[in-house]
């Protein structure tokens, strides 16, 4: 069996037993079943199921870190695949089972390589990356510490199941994803008789009114090179058509790209709808959540992969990645620590409109399997040249 076989075999084995948040029994052990009778250094987490295997190279060297995220989402499956979710409410909607299986053929080249390594290799196979931030537990667990030193370099991927044709690599330098926080708005009045809103304090037009000036803060106050996006995607108020509710509450994500505006947009945000608020006679409470940073690769090592793709796989294989992506990644804590790069893979299947097929998260998302090996492909010329790089 070829190498794109078995991890053809692993990914979808992955797929039709998905597990969510930290604790994926199934998927460690399956992992763990990948990487067995390879000569790796393999230790596993205390707070979550993750899997940190290190494998030391034939001659003396620093060390660089590859990452896959390998947990699930809340979603009923809709793709029409013979290997959909055996479990109800689960699915491998983000591809995170695909990062799985091509890092874990990246841990089988590196292996077969070992003799040349210049260094040692870190595999991150990371659990939680769906807003419970594995990645900055297993750092604090210390998986940058596994080898014996700081890896000089890190890098990750991800697949999109849109918009990016099948087998294209991208990534810049600077902020490749959002960073992504959270705002809670809660508008208190006095309720009453729909009949008579004269003799209530009406909640909701005054959190209608938030929600609108929140649009126009944003692009009065930052600059349309540095973004803010905020989108309100939950709003709640009242039980009937003629009775005033006693509180309005709507929550909404806030993505940046920056972190002098992620640190300025929270006292603005608040400040406004108080203020709304206070003019309308009303009290609000405002709950700030801090999710994830932004995750901004290293110019340098951004470059560095670059040239790694199109040199293993073609010229045609990369294309630089225009702007941001307005998605998130706690990868970022990684690349807070350790200089490296994020890169995006197309893996849309064959026939599919870019356009118009469903998105990572979306219960029809389907990934094309081709491109197994080619990511365990470059993540493994990213380790071998950047050791190489490292001893020059």
């Amino acid at each position: 069996m070829s190498l794109q076989d078995e991890l053809v075999e692993l990914r979808r084995a992955l797929h039709r037993e998905p597990e969510i948040g930290l604790d994926l029994p199934r998927t460690q052990e399956k992992v763990l079943a990948a990487l067995d009778g390879l000569p790796l250094e393999i230790a596993m987490g205390e707070r979550l199921s993750s899997v940190t295997a290190v494998l030391r190279g034939g001659r003396p060297g620093p060390a660089v870190l590859l990452r896959a995220d390998m947990d699930a989402l809340p979603v009923h499956e809709r793709a029409d695949v013979p290997y959909r979710s055996r479990f109800d409410g689960r699915m491998h909607a983000c591809g995170h089972d695909l990062h799985t299986a091509m890092l874990v053929g990246a841990a089988r080249l590196l292996t077969a390589r070992r003799a040349d390594l210049a260094g040692d290799v870190v595999f991150m196979f990371q659990p939680g990356e769906e807003d419970l931030g594995g990645a900055k537990i297993m750092i604090e667990e210390g998986v940058l510490d596994a080898s014996g030193s700081t890896p000089v370099a890190a890098y990750g991927m991800h697949v999109f199941s849109t918009t990016v044709p099948r087998g294209l690599f991208l990534t810049r330098g600077g902020p490749v994803l959002a960073a992504a926080d959270t705002l809670i708005v809660t508008v208190r009045g006095r309720g009453g008789h729909g009949s008579a809103p004269h003799r209530a304090l009406d909640p909701v037009p005054a959190a209608c009114e938030i929600v609108t000036a929140l649009q126009t803060h944003v692009t009065r106050t930052f600059d349309v090179f540095d973004p803010v996006v905020v989108t309100v995607g939950s709003f709640h108020a009242g039980t009937a058509d003629n009775v005033i509710p006693d509180e309005a509450r709507f929550a909404a994500t806030v993505r940046t790209f920056s972190p002098a505006s992620r640190d300025r947009v929270k006292d603005g945000l608040v400040r406004l709808a108080r203020g709304i608020g206070e003019a309308h006679g009303l009290t609000v409470e405002c709950e700030f959540g801090v999710g994830y940073p932004v995750t901004a690769n290293d110019g340098g090592e951004a470059d560095f992969a670059a040239g790694v793709v199109r040199e293993h796989l073609g010229d045609d294989r990369f294309f630089p990645l225009p702007t941001p992506a307005t998605a998130s990644e706690d990868f970022s804590y990684v690349l807070e620590r350790v200089p490296g790069a994020f890169l995006i893979v197309g893996a849309c299947p064959p026939g599919r409109d870019l356009a118009t097929a469903p998105a990572n998260h979306s219960a029809s998302a389907e990934f094309d399997d081709a491109i197994l090996s080619d990511g365990a492909e470059v993540f493994t010329e990213l380790a071998v040249r950047r050791l190489a790089l490292a001893g020059n």
